[in-house]
């Protein structure tokens, strides 16, 4: 049987999502636990069952940023997309997918263009990129497939058109299968350079 919280509880549950939103949009804050922290302390709320949900913080974001961003946010979501169809281009080798707030349409100025790249190893990207006397550095991300499953994955950071571009490397059959969204837990959202493009164009038609 479903239970729903108290009207109070519900509104409780609303503000900390907005405040979280507000902290991600206008500090910088990319993790969704961190943000949730801050705003939770802000209201003194310590019962995590009143704490929202990751997708309940994310519909804020999208709502903050309708709200507030207008324009601004609008061009700087296409310079951004922009820039991810340049080094998909670039990396065109390596089937490069975008993923993150870029795609979903949720990034601000402090969000880097985030990739996923598929290769036997992240050495063959940074001989690539070494190739082409472009400068970069390696690290490495958590992924989540499901509740007993998280894998390291490797990655490399460059920067292009004054852009931080954060390209993760899996290997060749990882396309198949993305990590799940900390969003929602489902499959990662991934988007090829038809789809990207698709997007900026309808963008630029807007403006």
């Amino acid at each position: 049987m479903n239970r729903h919280l108290p009207p109070r509880n519900d509104n409780l549950r609303q503000s900390v999502a907005q405040e979280a939103a507000r902290l991600m949009a206008e500090h910088g804050i990319r993790d969704f636990l961190t943000a949730k922290r801050k705003a939770a302390e802000r209201y003194g709320v310590f019962d995590q069952g009143q704490l929202p949900r990751n997708s309940e913080i994310q519909d804020a974001l999208i709502e903050h940023q309708r709200l507030f961003g207008g324009d601004e946010h609008a061009q700087e979501l296409l310079r951004k997309r922009t820039v991810a169809l340049s080094a998909m281009s670039l990396l065109a080798d390596f089937q490069p997918r975008l993923v993150g707030a870029v795609l979903l349409g949720t990034a601000t100025s402090h969000n880097d263009v985030q990739l996923h790249l598929f290769a036997d190893q992240a050495e063959t990207v940074s001989f690539f990129l070494f190739d082409r006397q472009i400068p970069h550095e390696f690290f490495e991300r958590r992924m989540k497939y499901n509740a007993d499953r998280v894998i390291t994955h490797p990655g490399v950071r460059f920067g292009i058109e004054d852009e931080v571009v954060e390209a993760v490397v899996f290997s060749h059959d990882g396309v198949r299968q993305a990590p799940v969204s900390v969003i929602d837990g489902r499959p990662m959202r991934r988007a090829d350079a038809v789809e990207v493009r698709a997007l900026t164009e309808h963008e630029s038609d807007r403006g």
